[in-house]
Order: C-alpha cells, then structure tokens, then sequence
C-alpha cells in the first residue's frame, strides 16, 4: 500500500462500504457505489491506453461523474487537470496545450467548445462525455471529436479493484486560478498533497497521521454531513472533498452557488461543516438568511457547528452577522495556495476579530521570511512583516515552468520552501495577521499597501457590496491605491465620501485616491479576486472619464 489517493480512497471504501458518500441533488452514491463507478471508468480510459503518468483533464461542474472522474483517474495512476468551466476557447487551448492533456472527461454541454479546440491538439485522443448536471437533456453533437457518452464507455467495464500497486510518488496537478496571470500547473506527489491538504496531518494540533487512520475513522457512527461550496475545480474544494472520503464522512455538492438553495440544503439534510470562498459566498448566504428570519419563518440549521473561510476576505461586517445569526457555532479563517495547501487556521469569535486581515496560528514547517528570505524568529519579531513560506511536504515544482519553479520554491539553510508571495504581520503565540498577495501590493508614494487590508475597510461601508484594490499608475506617487466598487441596489457613493469613512480604519496614505464602480466585481467561479482585470476596469474608467 502507499501513501496515494486512489488506496486512501479505497481504504474507507473497504471501512464504511455502506455508508452514503457523495450527494448531488437528490442522487446520492455509497462508498461501494462510488467504487465500483470510478473502477468502470478506470478501466475504459485504462482499455483506451491511458496509463501512469498521462494527463487526463476533468472539466465539468460539480456532480457525482465528476467525484468519480477525479478518483478513476487516481486509480490508474494517471495524472489529474482540473478545468476551469468558464474558460473560453483561448483559454482551453494553453490548458490542453500546456498540460499535454491526452483524454478528457467533459460535461456534454460544453461539446461545442471542445468541437472547436480538438483538431489542435494531436495528443488528446480520447473524450468521455457524461451527462450535464444542470441539462440532463443535452444533446450537444459529439462527433466532431469522437465523443463516447458516459454510459457507454461504462457498460461493459468490470467494476472490479484489480489495479496494480501505486505510489507515493504519483503526481497530482492543480492548476491555479490564474488570478494574476496564466494559470500554472502544481505538481504534488500523492503523499504531499495528502499531508498538507488531505487531513494528512491533524490542522490543528500538528501531528501527522498514519496511513489507517482516517479509514478507522469512518468505520465509526455519526460521520460528519459535510457541504463545501467551491467547485471541485478548484484546488480547496477538491481537496476538501477528497479530505473527507479519506475518513468516512458524507460530502454534499451543488452544481451551482444559490445563496437559497444552499440554506435548503442545509437545514434539509442536517449540514455540520460548510466550506466558503470569503465574502462572495457569505453576503449573499448572510443576507438570505436574515432576509428568511425577517419573514418570520427562518431556516432552521441547528447542527451547523462549524463554519470554514478560505482563499479570499472574510471580512468583518460580515462575519459579526453570521457570528450573531449563529452564536454557538466555530468560526476558522484557514490560510494556503496551490502551492502550499494548508499554512495555518484561526479560530475566531465576536469579541476579537481583527480589522487588518484573517489572525491564524501558523502551521507545521511555516515560517516568515525576512527581505533576504532568511526565516524570522516568530518569537522576538512581532510585529514585522514577511513573506510566509511552507517547508516539509512541498510540491515538485509548476509543471514545465522551470522558471517559475525556481522564483516560487527556494532552498534555505538546506531545506526545500514554497513561497508563493503571501504577506503577512507577525503577532505573538505563533500568530499572524495575512496581508495579501505581493504580486498585487500597490507602491505608492515609498509605502507599501497590501489591498487585502483596504478591501477589509471598505466594505464596512453601507453603500458598499463588494471591493477589489489596485495600483494604477501615477504621476506622482507611482502608483495611486484605487477602489474598483460594487454598489449596493439603489446606493450612491463619491470618492470623497468613502476617504472620510475609511480615516477611522486607515492610514492617510492608504486611502483610496480613485474610485471606479463597476455593475459586478470581476471573480472567478470559485469566488477569488481577479485583479488584472479589475485594473483595467480601473484603467479604462480613467481614460474615458466614466
């Protein structure tokens, strides 16, 4: 046995057979179930000569073929790409191209895409269509790429466990968001990924596990009903989901974020554990269910007991409401990338919720980096500001991009460090306070402004939905921090406005000099920031005077 995803996965397969796994709608696949699927699909794509080390790109939204996929791909040993659905043709093509994709695991609806981008890309020799989650009834023309539909590349496939021995060493690829440029391929050893983003190791307390252990867990009653937000596309709510296969638990999904149906599904099946993406899932989940309370008829959720944020703000206007609407449960602001997985977690309460950014206990093998990349001591340098950066189970590097490999992943003092460019604040207890993404700090004037910590304040204003900051260049200061806004329904604001509101909460030279509002923040589907973009709607309201 290994370290791998395929055995962990079969591990608790052979612990809780029984027990219901995954749930999309009102479908619902046991271990068993989920086993024997991701066998047959192993097999085909096996039969079609897929094997250890291919490329194999899932790309639909969030059902149970996509859980299948993820783990038939696994169990051959071939190498998992995550698609963004969203991506239009450009975009497809540097994916396909840049991860040497050779079969393809794709929803029917997007057909027509695939149709245009096949021709030219010799190495993707084999489609599986399954079935769109959200139009069942699709029939979108596959021939154009010789699509075999879902159900017939399984018919005839053994449902048997007859795979070979795998390993440690097996790579699974996550391509980032490409949030500040072209997404990159992050090549993770099994063992790794599972060590820091798996449950590998206990998150809290630091303590690896053994191999067993998460499938001892799920041998046991009253596993957790778990529901994480994000689309499996993205790197967290894939690991997350593979996170609680491991030991037993119950994962529901939804093909699509709906602030209402989300609550529904909630309080219908008895959710515990909720996974969201900062504020662009919390305001809208917030507001409907203060909107549900004030009808007089509110969602009943008595088992929600934990509430998880990561990969964006979760700011705190709106974390004081859901910390009023639910008073006994946990709160965790987690921190990591796809090149780190998980760095640290906080446990938060009303009482102390920083105005600066998300406080969390670093975990095992962080440390914060000085401007020469020499490792601060936590203790007797609070209050400096570092690059963070995780030793031990890091990634082998991006995938065919040796130069960024080398920027991104350093040796220091003989150990191995993904530093991704995450800043953050040193406090005390082994504590920090997250700034933001270097890549998007805006100089202005000799100062340095992290726009994770401007958006925080911002958006305790009124009139304020949602915020991205940026740099835009200036004649005078370099750069000049700009506001790109979204508005609430029918609220009006002027830059003047909202610099006398932030004085209370920033430095002079941190408040916005510009202000461009816009109908809707550019996000990706996971909800993070996209910052290039933003710039250039900040850009273009500057040259037209919009």
């Amino acid at each position: 046995m290994a370290l791998n995803i395929a055995d962990l996965f079969e591990h608790a397969v052979d612990a809780a057979p029984d027990k219901p796994a995954v749930k999309v709608g009102e479908r619902t696949m046991t271990y068993a179930e989920l086993e024997a699927e991701s066998n047959r699909l192993a097999h085909y794509l096996a039969s079609r000569g897929v094997g250890a080390g291919d490329h194999v790109a899932v790309y639909a939204k969030n059902s149970l073929e996509h859980v299948v996929s993820v783990l038939a791909v696994c169990k051959i040993r071939a190498v998992n790409i995550n698609v963004n659905y969203r991506y239009v043709e450009g975009e497809l093509d540097y994916l396909f191209d840049n991860a040497d994709v050779v079969a393809l695991l794709v929803e029917r609806t997007y057909a027509p895409l695939v149709a245009s981008c096949y021709p030219k890309h010799e190495k993707l020799q084999t489609v599986v269509v399954m079935p769109d989650v959200l139009e069942p009834d699709d029939t979108s023309d596959i021939s154009a790429f010789d699509g075999v539909l879902w159900d017939d590349a399984l018919a005839d496939q053994s449902a048997e466990r007859d795979f070979g021995p795998r390993s440690n060493d097996d790579l699974h690829i996550i391509y980032t968001g490409g949030t500040t440029g072209f997404p990159k391929g992050v090549m993770w050893r099994h063992e790794d990924f599972w060590r820091v983003l798996g449950g590998g190791i206990d998150f809290m307390t630091g303590q690896p596990l053994e191999e067993y252990d998460q499938s001892a867990q799920a041998a046991q009653d009253g596993r957790m009903v778990t529901f994480p937000l994000s689309p499996l596309m993205h790197g967290g709510a894939q690991a997350g989901l593979l996170m609680h296969l491991f030991a037993g638990h119950l994962t529901i999904l939804e093909p699509k974020f709906d602030a209402v149906r989300t609550w529904e599904i909630i309080e219908r099946d008895g959710v515990q554990l909720i996974f969201m993406t900062g504020d662009a899932m919390a305001r809208p989940l917030i507001e409907a269910y203060e909107a549900k309370a004030a009808s007089g008829t509110p969602y009943d959720c008595p088992n929600l007991l934990a509430i998880s944020s990561s990969a964006a703000i979760f700011s705190p206007p709106v974390k004081e409401r859901w910390m009023k609407a639910f008073p006994n449960s946990f709160f965790t602001d987690s921190i990591g990338a796809s090149e780190t997985g998980f760095q640290g977690t906080g446990l938060q309460d009303a009482a102390n919720i920083s105005p600066d950014g998300p406080i969390v206990a670093l975990g095992p093998h962080v440390v914060v980096l000085d401007e020469d990349n020499r490792p601060l001591d936590i203790a007797t340098n609070v209050g400096k500001v570092g690059r963070l950066a995780r030793g031990g189970h890091v990634p082998v590097g991006y995938y065919k991009d040796e130069r960024k490999s080398a920027e991104t992943f350093l040796v220091i003092d003989g150990e191995r460090y993904s530093v991704p460019g995450d800043f953050a604040r040193i406090e005390t207890d082994n504590r920090v306070t997250m700034l933001g993404r270097g890549s998007n700090c805006v100089n202005t004037g000799g100062e340095k402004v992290f726009p994770e910590e401007v958006e925080m304040a911002i958006k305790r204003h009124p009139s304020v939905y949602d915020v991205l900051v940026v740099g835009v260049p200036d004649e005078r200061y370099g750069q000049a921090v700009t506001a790109v806004v979204e508005l609430r329904e029918g609220a009006t604001l002027e830059l003047e406005e909202l610099r006398e509101f932030l004085r209370e909460y920033l430095s002079g030279y941190k408040l916005p000099r510009q202000m461009t509002v816009v109908d809707q923040i550019p996000r990706n589907a996971t909800g993070k920031a996209q910052y290039p973009r933003a710039k250039e709607l900040a850009l273009e309201s500057l040259a037209t005077g919009v």
